[in-house]
């Protein structure tokens, strides 16, 4: 999952992102409206966590943007006030969920997560398939009933491979939704990732490599 942080407290900005990316999510970060409007407008994001009062342009401008796009990027808006006309408004301006400062990062996430399932085709929650079995929400892996300890990163490719249901994703498509835009777009780390996931799963293998299009289980 590509989630895109807007916040202008910038510890709070970092550390959200710090705390995405610890459960396996691509996470970029900006601090203001008109950062946010150019990443919407060149990345695809799953979920964005928008910051409603933002410098140069208002989270509002940024949520009705995102909206006139028709994108399919979901919205979790933030804000200080957790009032429940601007709760509303929020919602009226077309954010998917709102959420009032301060708030617990666990539902944070929890959010997060429910939000980016919205952005694909329906899925149950705990993904199976070739005897994998895969959980987003507790962070865990079996491979026919024995658990596998995964890192952020091959978790997030693994669960990206499970959604995609047997057809074959790219390896720019795993590099855009496992890492961030901070990343070498010419470097093997995909490449590296699916031989390390590959080990850890076992035998007989399960992800298959398509040549030039790609992986696929």
């Amino acid at each position: 999952m590509r989630v895109l942080v807007v916040e202008d407290e910038q510890l709070l900005a970092d550390a959200v992102a710090t705390g995405l990316r610890r459960e396996a999510m691509a996470v970029d970060v900006v601090y203001d409206g008109a950062a946010a409007l150019e990443r919407v407008g060149v990345n695809d994001y799953d979920v964005v966590v928008l910051d409603r009062d933002l410098p140069l342009v208002h989270g509002d401008d940024v949520c009705r943007r995102i909206v006139e796009l028709g994108m399919a990027t979901r919205v979790l808006m933030l804000t200080a006030s957790g009032d429940v006309s601007d709760r509303v408004e929020g919602l009226e301006l077309g954010a998917d969920d709102y959420l009032p400062k301060p708030f617990a990062f666990s539902e944070l996430t929890a959010r997060v997560r429910a939000l980016g399932r919205r952005t694909t085709t329906a899925l149950p929650p705990v993904l199976e398939r070739a005897g994998i079995r895969l959980d987003p929400n507790r962070r865990e892996v079996f491979r026919d009933g024995r658990e596998v300890q995964l890192a952020p990163k091959e978790f997030a490719v693994l669960e990206v491979l499970m959604r995609s249901e047997g057809a074959v994703v790219s390896a720019e498509q795993l590099l855009e939704k496992a890492w961030d835009e901070n990343t070498d777009p010419f470097t093997n780390v995909v490449r590296v990732t699916v031989m390390t996931l590959r080990r850890k799963l076992g035998e007989p293998p399960v992800i298959i490599t398509v040549p030039g299009s790609g992986y696929r289980i």
